[in-house]
């Protein structure tokens, strides 16, 4: 499992803290075998492209990219809450 730690900025009191860039994706490494990934987008300079970071990711695999996907939104839920991913 992949983690990066989220930059922190500084916000004023009165202000909600910014949403963080988190993309959902799923891979299919053995045929029949979906993981899902949770990525984050990246302040790097590229031309033509927003780069992401893996997050978080699963550690078994699910049967179908549809039970992947539900299972990396219910990842997401349970670590950024109701609020989602905020800094």
């Amino acid at each position: 499992m992949h983690r990066i730690e989220a930059l922190t900025c500084t916000s004023p009191a009165n202000l909600m803290p910014q949403l963080r860039n988190i993309a959902l994706t799923v891979h299919e490494l053995e045929e029949g075998e979906f993981y899902w990934v949770l990525m984050e987008g990246t302040d790097y300079a590229m031309e033509d492209a927003l780069p992401y970071l893996p997050l978080e990711s699963a550690s078994d695999p699910q049967a179908s990219y549809a039970n992947a996907l539900v299972a990396g939104v219910a990842a997401m839920r349970k670590l950024f809450g109701k609020d989602g991913p905020r800094t």
